[in-house]
């Protein structure tokens, strides 16, 4: 401890041995510390806070109406691409900070000083952003804080309101092209409808209906055929009748013959055709098979008609026909009744004939036509449910649109862009302590690197300790009142550099203050 405090002596009187180096080390570095630090502009600081509110009472309101879009990360993406340099660049030229530049470079460089410049804090689980800028002209640095809070709020609403003008047009387009797709199915399904009319789509029994109508066409043959063979019996039993009884009972009305029984039957029939013709077509199974005992019945009215004829001069009367058998008539009535019985059956076995024929050739064609039905039926579904959903997707835009407009989010600007009114740290106050430190410490490192490299020995033993070798003796030296005098003279001196040194700081700092009261 002996040994390190007495090295520490031994330093310090060989720093005070060269304590001008040190001095003039000290002078030198307080004049440069000193112009450099005058040079360095004072910087003021502006700066504003603004609160995001996100959390409106419209979005409970409207939730399940309206697509609302997540602002906590929008806010949140503007405020990390806010400084940017098409940001900065419009930002510039809203604060008249571009005045002074007259190339395209020196622009560039102003852009790239603001953007370093610029400070932008806060979170989006606060929502509070704080906005500071500094500058050397406070009143500029108040425009950029303004200007920047300005394209702040214009992003947030500019950027909802665009992205939702772009999401409307883009599903008006949607809508309208699937307008005309939707347009599209819907022809095709009714063309595939009118092409395939006789043909039933969907679920449907024809194995069922085929065995039915077989069915029903295997009664109606067995009804035919019972019915022919009624008719046949009722041809053999006429064949062996009279058919005239007394010539006398005839009767002869203006010049014509009439046969009650089979004129009767006749009307009966025409008048059963005309209201048929009122329901049905000419082609009808019903139509057809009444035309056709119309036509037996005339037939066998003009038979009849002969057979009279025929009968008379054989009776001996002149005055007229005989009279038709009763029994003869009656067979006669018989055999037209079945005639025409067998006649509707035939019709009614031709019928379902027909139908059966036309569903058996539908039931061929059902598995083809269920298959386009159900892809066209397909298509025309998704087509149908694609445009009911952009549909709902518009009116949900169009709704969330009026609510951003209505009550989107809300900017509120907590404390308003405003300047410091004293610089921010480091002021030319601190620097100057800054620089009177440096300037001593300069001229103590000054002293210490002189004594280092030219060392001076003050005692016997710093000097053996350093040359290694053995001091015979040592003579001191007796200062003469001369002497003296001069090193007491050479103190002052000294204590005059160091006060001057201190004195010029001080006369430089009472400037700066004055300059900063009267500015």
């Amino acid at each position: 401890m002996n040994e390190l405090l007495r090295q520490l002596l031994n330093t310090l009187r060989g720093m005070w041995h060269r304590r001008w180096i040190g001095l003039a080390a000290a002078w030198i570095a307080a004049i440069v510390g000193i112009a450099v630090a005058y040079r360095i502009p004072e910087r003021y600081e502006a700066s504003a806070r603004v609160y995001v509110d996100t959390q409106t009472l419209l979005k409970p309101l409207m939730a399940g109406l309206s697509n609302q879009p997540n602002v906590d990360e929008q806010v949140a993406l503007i405020s990390r691409t806010l400084i940017s340099r098409p940001n900065v660049d419009k930002l510039v030229r809203m604060a008249d900070l571009d005045l002074a530049t007259q190339s395209r470079s020196a622009r560039e460089d102003l852009i790239d000083n603001v953007m370093r410049g610029i400070q932008l804090a806060g979170d989006v689980k606060s929502n509070l952003y704080t906005i500071s800028y500094r500058d050397t002209n406070p009143e500029q640095a108040k425009r950029v804080v303004q200007s920047l809070l300005s394209i702040f709020v214009e992003s947030s609403l500019g950027d909802k309101r665009q992205d939702t003008r772009t999401a409307v047009k883009f599903l008006d387009d949607q809508i309208k092209q699937y307008e005309v797709n939707l347009k599209a199915a819907e022809d095709r399904l009714k063309e595939f409808r009118l092409k395939y009319l006789g043909v039933a789509q969907g679920n449907q029994d024809y194995f069922g209906k085929l065995a039915k109508l077989s069915d029903d066409i295997e009664a109606a043959r067995l009804d035919l055929r019972a019915a022919e063979q009624s008719r046949d019996a009722y041809k053999r039993e006429l064949s062996g009748e009279a058919p005239v009884l007394q010539p006398e009972v005839s009767r002869v009305q203006g010049g014509q013959v009439s046969v009650p029984e089979i004129d009767a039957r006749i009307t009966a029939q025409k008048t059963q055709l005309d209201s048929l013709l009122q329901k049905y077509t000419d082609d009808h199974p019903d139509v057809v098979g009444t035309k056709r005992v119309i036509k037996e019945l005339e037939q066998q009215r003009t038979q009849d008609l002969q057979a009279l004829q025929q009968a008379a001069p054989s009776s001996g009367s002149a005055g007229g026909y005989a009279q038709v058998s009763p029994v003869f008539q009656q067979m006669r009535v018989s055999l037209a009744d079945a005639e025409a019985n067998v006649a509707a059956l035939r019709a009614r076995v031709s019928s379902l004939e027909g139908q059966y024929a036309q569903l058996r050739n539908a039931a061929r064609l059902v598995p083809q036509v269920e298959a386009e039905f159900a892809q066209l039926n397909r298509d025309y579904d998704i087509q149908k449910k694609t445009y009911e959903t952009l549909l709902a997707r518009r009116q949900s835009a169009a709704i969330g649109e009026g609510v951003q407009d209505a009550g989107g989010t809300q900017f509120r600007v907590i404390d308003p862009p405003r300047v410091s009114p004293k610089p921010v740290p480091p002021s030319r106050v601190a620097l100057l302590g800054i620089v009177f430190l440096a300037a001593i410490g300069a001229g103590l490192l000054a002293s210490f690197a002189a004594n280092e490299i030219m060392p001076t020995f003050h005692d016997a033993r710093a000097l053996r300790s350093t040359t290694q070798r053995p001091v015979l003796g040592m003579v001191t030296m007796l200062p003469s009142k001369a002497l003296s005098q001069l090193r007491r003279r050479d103190s002052f001196l000294f204590a005059g550099g160091v006060s001057g040194l201190v004195a010029s700081f001080a006369a430089v700092l009472a400037v700066i203050l004055l300059l900063g009261r009267v500015a």
